[in-house]
């Protein structure tokens, strides 16, 4: 059953790879814009729901400690806005489940930054609610979203949309974005 079940999710990315070929161009722009934020002292806000939230702490922990085992640098303020369970729950108590992601950026955010929004369906209050934030404060905003990309599309300043209904491989494609954006900008960064 589980060869099977691999073979299927290959398929699937396979199917998908000429879906999103169009990324490629999307894919650079995303890594020269993470570069030059993170080159000019600004900071990168990651958010998302569920798995999403657990790929953006994943990401921010590699920016922040090391993403390759051979690769000593310095740490980049590359920060997940999902990462304090006590601040997430009294938000949402306090304010509502819908202000968590805009609240911390409103705290700690300024217009050098940048932020990147995880949703596989691009229609979640709360990261409607941080990128109209954002754009009302003139952060850039990067989203990683899935299907049609929903109302956060129509936000976000840049998108890399995963043509797909599937949650499952839309989160496996952003992981591999993530990484692959992520390592980039390292190189960018590191370069002597």
């Amino acid at each position: 059953m589980i060869v099977q079940k691999f073979a299927k999710s290959i398929n699937e990315k396979i199917i998908l790879e000429n879906k999103i070929s169009h990324l490629s161009s999307k894919v650079k722009f995303s890594i020269e814009k993470i570069y030059k934020t993170l080159k000019k002292g600004g900071k990168v806000f990651l958010c998302g729901n569920g798995g999403s939230a657990a790929d953006a702490q994943h990401l921010s922990a590699e920016f922040l400690i090391r993403l390759r085992p051979h690769v000593n640098r310095r740490p980049f303020p590359v920060i997940s806005l999902a990462q304090d369970t006590s601040t997430i729950t009294a938000c949402g108590n306090d304010l509502g489940f819908e202000k968590i992601f805009e609240r911390n950026l409103e705290a700690l955010a300024n217009k050098r930054d940048l932020l990147i929004a995880i949703s596989t369906s691009g229609n979640s209050k709360n990261i409607i609610n941080v990128l109209k934030y954002a754009k009302r404060k003139k952060i850039y905003s990067i989203c990683f979203l899935g299907g049609n990309g929903g109302s956060a599309r129509k936000i976000s300043n840049h998108n890399l949309i995963v043509p797909s209904n599937n949650v499952a491989r839309i989160q496996e494609v952003h992981i591999f974005l993530g990484h692959f954006i992520f390592e980039e900008v390292e190189n960018l960064l590191i370069k002597k």
